[in-house]
């Protein structure tokens, strides 16, 4: 706050009109007045827009969204009950802090939503696993046993044709045969392709 009040002494009255006396015309519409007071405000605001927020263009940005707003809010200062351009300043101020907090809460929001990850459905994703399950067991009952005894083992106990023939007594090209059949039933009762 300091830094407002400097900033409304050092420019004080400018051409010989008073910031009070211009404010007082542009809140009555007085677009001359408004061009004085631009005049006699914009180096102000714009020096405490950069102190702010350091970059340029929003700088300049913020100090026409100043101006805008002293042109709508004229008739919000009282003459006589405060000085003008530390008026001013202090909007031009709020301002700049507004465009600051407005820049870190959008990188904020960014950066949640670069670190957070898609989100998958997990209720979906096991009530699917659960209805692709009962679905390979209904078909693996539609094989024959000995084609299903073969698919068992080998798919789900892990073992190599050799090792399947070997538990169950049969000739390796036998459990090969069943196999083949079997996974042409599964594939057909399950819709692959």
């Amino acid at each position: 706050m300091r830094q407002l009040a400097r900033a409304a002494d050092v420019v004080g009255q400018v051409g010989g009109d008073d910031p009070e006396v211009l404010l007082g015309r542009v809140a009555r519409g007085d677009e001359a007045a408004f061009e004085a007071l631009c005049n006699a405000v914009a180096g102000m605001v714009l020096g405490i827009a950069r102190a702010v927020l350091r970059d340029s263009f929003q700088a300049e940005e913020v100090c026409q969204e100043v101006l805008l707003e002293l042109w709508r809010s004229a008739c919000g200062f009282k003459q006589g009950q405060g000085n003008a351009m530390a008026w001013v300043a202090t909007i031009a101020h709020r301002r700049a802090i507004d465009r600051v907090r407005s820049e870190r809460r959008a990188a904020d929001r960014e950066q949640r939503a670069a670190s957070h990850g898609i989100d998958y459905d997990q209720v979906a994703e096991s009530v699917e696993i659960r209805l692709d399950r009962e679905r390979v067991r209904r078909c693996l009952g539609s094989l024959t046993e000995l084609q299903r005894e073969s698919v068992i083992l080998a798919y789900y106990g892990g073992h190599t044709f050799r090792e399947v023939a070997e538990l169950l007594g049969v000739p390796e090209g036998t459990v090969k045969t069943r196999m083949r059949d079997g996974l042409i039933r599964l594939r057909d009762c399950m819709g692959a392709e």
